[in-house]
């Protein structure tokens, strides 16, 4: 089933509905302008039962000649990819799988060897809500680097509506 991270970062919203006024966890008020290298892709739209766990695939793209740390990189200073979710009144994300990350070598370290994503990756988020639509909100938080840098950390914005029936 892939490795199950516990350790994923999610952040209830108890009993509170997102007001579109309402600044989510992550928001920091400016407008973000910054160059992303990570897309996520779909879905925009699932439909699960509900009151059951069903798992939702969070399909993503890293942008060609970069390649972004995975959840648990290798080296403790890298910075791991993490899923922050903001969970909507009546909707849980229990657990989010992570695939297992590709070894990459740069050329000036070729026997050091890095656990990485690159080109698509799929996440599995286990999702369990009540009957109604729903709006699953989150940001994909990585560090992208080519074969001479890495860049600071990034978010890349996640939303994904949810008709549990």
């Amino acid at each position: 089933m892939g490795s199950i991270v516990r350790a994923v970062a999610i952040l209830a919203l108890l009993g509170a509905n997102l007001a579109p006024t309402q600044k989510l966890p992550w928001e920091s008020g400016e407008p973000n302008n910054e160059k992303q290298f990570v897309k996520f892709l779909y879905p925009e739209q699932v439909t699960i039962a509900a009151n059951n766990e069903s798992v939702v695939e969070l399909h993503f793209t890293v942008s060609p000649g970069f390649h972004i740390n995975s959840h648990t990189p290798r080296e403790k200073s890298l910075i791991p990819t993490q899923l922050i979710v903001a969970e909507p009144a009546g909707l849980t994300v229990r657990t989010v799988d992570f695939p297992q990350g590709e070894d990459f070598a740069l050329t000036s370290f070729p026997n050091e060897k890095l656990s990485v994503y690159t080109g698509e990756f799929v996440l599995r988020a286990h999702v369990k809500a009540q009957a109604g639509e729903h709006l699953i909100q989150a940001q994909l938080r990585y560090q992208a680097c080519d074969a001479m840098s890495c860049f600071p950390p990034r978010k890349a914005p996640v939303a994904v509506g949810v008709i549990a029936k």
